[in-house]
């Protein structure tokens, strides 16, 4: 059965089939899985109202719609099955140990701190480590992930235990929950003298969706009002019974302020590793891993914190890490120190990478460069295409609100620059999942590492985007340009403050913030009465300038007795002029306002709007 024809060419409609289209897909792409011409599936997309080139990325609901039309069922390729497509077509396993079960040898547990905002689960690390990064975070909030390798002596052995130091905050929700799905054990810290908190549960479900098991650390024991009981009844609640109440979850209290019982929950990881987990991998393969954190560093280029889950990464290697690639030049360990390789469970610092891969990526070792590099490019043009197909349309966080009255945009497109992957990816999700009614979508156009350039700007000014810049300013020419396009460019360090002001943009609530100017004082010397303009001001400007049709208040005595006046007249002499400067004399109407005295002070000022720190 033939489509009817659109322009005298017969298109060929479906049976109901099914075609199979990635992300960003084109109409050209649609076409070749059909077997049609692209021309006649733009006339196709014409007459069902929307204009699209045949090479134009599109989003998903174009896609479906045409498939509809056309008799299709378009199922939309998932990122993740993307993915392991393009690696099986290099015949590449990702996440398979090689090798029988002679080949796998143990490895340390990955454990994840989770928990509440402030329930201490920094301050926990930093006891583990004796090291302090709370000082270097704003707001006191972790803001960025870590991995730390420690040791520890359970049953006269000497074992290791790498800590994934996840975001406290309730922000970085998807970074916490990718935290537990690299992650073997989770600790889950709740503080005695506060109790199960929301985000202890949420921090809980992450783990339980992971089906990780937990370590229950009950904090804050040295603190006046703690009872560790009581958080023992809560947890039972959400299916966690302590050993001691006949459960198989170990509880163990500790003070990480005082440094109290750190190795016996130490002691608790390794227990609960060795009882309910077989950590074994084969190191005797190709590495393959899991990039926990990435950043540009001014000195050393792209850098990204890996995790080895397989195999052994050694300097040298070529890697693929995401759309990054490149080969091996440094390694360092979490003291800063320079190693030579990696085992599997072994968090390092990796230099050499052409660009900053994303919080989350999979890492892996190839056999030669040009595999990389066409993995890479591969997976970013896939990335591009997809977000080609969000629909672009310039505005400011303060018009939103009369644009959106005005029905002028359905969406606000934003882009995100941050100082790591991880961060801005927490932002991103943090932002989508904004609900503030019907009325608006927000899309992130693009999102990526590194200072606020002129690209950036570009793209905002071709979309109507906002940017957002965290922890990062605006590089080169990039802030003259943005302040002569009218982008509207915001910087944060702290991640809910971006939120918060997103939201209340979203809701119509973040008007412009304005504060008062003083222009310029003139003294009254002289009352000068008018039958056509009533009482004209004979004046001595005493600083400043006084300008005509600005606001003024009259003060007497110090006291104000008039507000919101306005300069209807200004003259010098004979001439009416537009402005007098101090130490000039001059005469002033105040309109209908004739209530003036001499030694009366004329105020003169200006609302300007303030920037926002």
């Amino acid at each position: 059965m033939q489509a009817p024809s659109v322009g005298g060419v017969m298109l060929p409609r479906g049976h109901g089939e099914t075609i199979r289209l990635s992300r960003g897909a084109s109409l050209t792409d649609f076409a070749e899985k059909i077997g049609a011409n692209p021309a006649s599936l733009v006339a196709v997309m014409m007459n069902l109202g929307e204009m699209v080139t045949a090479t134009q990325s599109v989003s998903d609901d174009t896609l479906t719609m045409l498939g509809e039309e056309m008799n299709y069922t378009v199922q939309i390729v998932s990122p993740e099955e993307e993915d392991r497509e393009l690696l099986e077509s290099f015949d590449i396993e990702f996440g398979e140990d090689e090798g029988g079960e002679e080949a796998l040898v143990s490895r340390p547990p990955v454990v994840t701190v989770m928990g509440h905002v402030d329930h201490g689960k920094t301050r926990l690390l930093d006891a583990i480590r004796k090291t302090n990064v709370v000082a270097g975070e704003a707001g006191g909030i972790t803001q960025h992930i870590g991995a730390y390798q420690v040791g520890t002596e359970v049953n006269g052995e000497e074992r290791r235990i790498t800590f994934i130091d996840t975001p406290g905050h309730e922000a970085f929700t998807a970074m916490r929950a990718r935290g537990a799905k690299s992650t073997d054990i989770a600790i889950l810290v709740v503080a005695a003298n506060d109790g199960v908190m929301p985000q202890t549960i949420e921090a809980l479900n992450h783990a339980k969706a992971a089906g990780v098991p937990i370590v229950v650390a009950v904090n804050k024991i040295d603190v006046e009002g703690a009872d560790p009981t009581k958080v023992r009844g809560q947890l039972t609640e959400f299916g966690l019974v302590a050993e001691e109440y006949g459960g198989d979850t170990m509880f163990v209290d500790i003070s990480a302020k005082q440094g109290l019982h750190i190795d016996s929950l130490l002691e608790a990881v390794v227990l609960t590793a060795d009882a309910s987990l077989d950590l074994r991998a084969n190191p005797n393969q190709d590495a393959q891993g899991i990039a926990i954190e990435s950043h540009l560093d001014r000195g050393r280029g792209a850098v990204s914190t890996v995790l080895v889950q397989r195999g052994t990464l050694r300097i040298g290697d070529t890697v693929v890490v995401g759309d990054a690639y490149g080969r091996v030049r440094a390694m360092l360990d979490d003291k800063g120190n320079n190693v030579e390789e990696a085992t599997p469970s072994t968090p390092v610092l990796v230099l050499g990478l052409t660009n900053v891969p994303g919080a989350g990526d999979n890492l892996l070792v190839v056999d030669e460069d040009r595999t990389a590099r066409q993995i890479a490019e591969k997976r970013a043009a896939r990335e591009r295409n997809a977000a080609f197909a969000k629909r672009v349309r310039r505005v400011s966080l303060e018009d939103l609100d009369k644009v959106l009255k005005a029905g002028l945009v359905q969406e606000l497109n934003l882009i995100i620059k941050g100082d790591a992957s991880g961060a801005v990816e927490a932002l991103e999700a943090s932002l989508l999942q904004l609900d503030v009614g019907e009325e608006v979508d927000i899309r992130v156009l693009h999102r990526g590492v590194g200072a606020v350039t002129e690209s950036d700007i570009d793209l905002a000014m071709g979309s109507d985007a906002i940017v957002i810049g965290y922890n990062v300013r605006a590089a080169g020419r990039a802030a003259q340009m943005a302040e002569r396009e009218g982008v509207d460019v915001r910087y944060y360090s702290v991640i809910y403050q971006a939120i918060e002001e997103i939201e209340a943009a979203l809701k119509g609530l973040l008007k412009p913030e304005y504060e008062e100017v003083e222009l310029g004082t003139a003294e009254i010397r002289e009352v000068f009465r008018s039958s056509k303009l009533g009482n004209i001001a004979g004046v001595l400007i005493r600083s400043g300038e006084v300008k005509r049709n600005t606001k003024a208040r009259l003060v007497r005595d110090g006291k104000v007795i008039a507000e919101d006046l306005t300069i209807h007249g200004l003259r010098r002499f004979k001439d009416d002029v537009t402005e007098i400067r101090e130490g000039f004399e001059g005469g002033i109407n105040l309109g209908n306002f004739n209530d003036i005295k001499i030694d009366d002070v004329i105020a003169t000022y200006e609302m300007r709007e303030k920037p926002r720190a």
